[in-house]
């Protein structure tokens, strides 16, 4: 029976080929960073061990694009079912049934094998297959671009999970540089007044989304003062030496229990370093550079708020703050409508570290804050929650629907890890108030 021709999707083949074979290019390279030797263990608890990561890369583009989309086989059914999910727990007990030898996972030649056919296969789809709407998964190519941005955003899993892999077991760029920075920033803040702030996106106008991104919320945001700047390393020092992982009132029951119980008394990127203080790097330890915003918890951020009298903000304080003007209209981005590059902000795996708080000027919002996407995720105090009309994606059902639970938290921006095609507006990430892996920084914000 002949497609109408108003389901044909026209998607430019070229430029999707060209993404595929870019994300591929770099998760090679990010894998051949470490040691084989380390290949099966797990740098964080909470995650699968590596050799998990790199089946599930290309599992999941068989099953996203190749069986949701297109209703096409995959190349290794067996292969597909073991790396099709990965886990979540909420402790390192119920992480443990994953914990894996190498005896029950297969060896790295095979898992490159079933990477080179799943290539092949995707491949072929991307070039040649009928792009139609006739399966819930292809509708506006939804299967296609969540197969391309799903390894984008797995690559800084990847990277996180490689900061904690011991540093000789890492190849170190040749070409590694950083900008350390000399004072750091002040803590200054500036007022916000009251406007509306517009969450998520409209499904019918954006390219592509995930599922939590859609559904318009227009909130009504109140005045309020939010830090110019990220907190910097400097910051939360003073927060350290002043006893606050030691001060009970600072924490809730749960914060509290968890820094006890996981022995929690510093930031994990810190390392102690006889009377002070380095920063645990990819490939090497640094004197603690105090210009770099922190990357902690949202526990620890928001110890260090109440420390200040202060608190974190909403995800609606963070979009007023983002992408509102005092001219009252919203931007695409903080800087503006300009498509994201380097000059905005550090982002697009420009870095394997943070830069100076403040180091990317033209990316400052319309009330001249700071590195709001780019240099670190932000942290807010939302629940991570469905915006009106929610649906879960046919292509990825279980994408957000899962972590609707009340114990993940709404994180915003973009860190030095964060693909480009992730930057925009509507975008929402999430993690656990007690996290404290992945690059995540914060700033204070209060009511006026």
């Amino acid at each position: 029976m002949p497609v109408s021709n108003d389901r044909i999707l026209a998607l430019d083949r070229d430029s999707l080929v060209a993404w595929y074979l870019r994300n591929r290019e770099r998760s090679r390279r990010l894998f051949d960073l470490i040691d084989p030797d380390v290949y099966y263990s797990r740098p964080i608890a909470l995650r699968n061990p590596i050799v998990f990561y790199e089946g599930h890369l290309p599992a999941f583009s068989i099953i996203a694009l190749l069986n949701r989309g297109l209703g096409r086989p995959g190349v290794d059914g067996r292969l597909e079912r073991l790396f099709a999910r990965g886990i979540d727990p909420d402790s390192v007990e119920t992480a443990a049934p994953r914990s894996g030898a190498s005896t029950q996972w297969p060896s790295r030649q095979e898992v490159l094998a079933f990477g080179r056919a799943a290539d092949e296969a995707v491949l072929a789809a991307l070039r040649d297959a009928p792009f139609v709407e006739d399966r819930p998964a292809m509708q506006r190519g939804e299967a296609v671009f969540t197969a391309l941005e799903h390894e984008a955003m797995h690559q800084e899993t990847l990277l996180y999970m490689w900061h904690r892999l011991p540093q000789e077991h890492k190849h170190r760029p040749v070409d590694l540089a950083y900008e350390l920075g000399g004072a750091p920033v002040r803590q200054d803040t500036v007022q916000i007044p009251a406007g509306e702030a517009t969450l998520g996106a409209d499904r019918a106008a954006a390219r592509f989304g995930w599922d939590n991104e859609f559904g318009v919320l227009s909130v009504t945001v109140p005045a309020f003062d939010i830090d110019v700047h990220n907190v910097t390393n400097a910051a939360f020092l003073e927060f350290v030496e002043a006893g606050g992982y030691q001060q009970r009132g600072l924490w809730t029951d749960d914060e509290w229990e968890w820094i006890q119980t996981d022995r929690i008394a510093h930031p994990t990127f810190w390392v102690k370093a006889g009377h002070g203080w380095q920063w645990h790097g990819m490939f090497e330890d640094l004197p603690l550079p105090l210009a770099w915003p922190v990357y902690v918890s949202q526990a620890e951020a928001n110890a260090f708020a109440r420390w200040k009298g202060r608190r974190l903000p909403t995800e609606a304080e963070y979009h007023h703050a983002a992408f509102g003007t005092p001219e009252g209209h919203e931007r695409q981005f903080p800087w503006g409508d300009a498509a994201p590059d380097a000059s905005f902000g550090n982002f697009d795996f420009a870095s394997w570290e943070p830069v100076p708080a403040g180091a990317r000027p033209a990316g400052a919002s319309a009330w001249g804050v700071h590195d709001l996407a780019g240099n670190g995720w932000e942290w807010t105090s939302t629940v991570f929650a469905p915006l009106p009309g929610f649906e879960p994606m046919a292509s990825y059902p279980e994408y957000s629907a899962d972590f609707f639970d009340g114990q993940h938290f709404v994180m915003k921006g973009a860190s030095p890890a964060t693909a480009k095609e992730l930057v925009r507006r509507s975008f929402r990430n999430w993690f656990r108030p007690n996290y404290p892996y992945v690059y995540a920084t914060f700033r204070t914000v209060s009511s006026r």
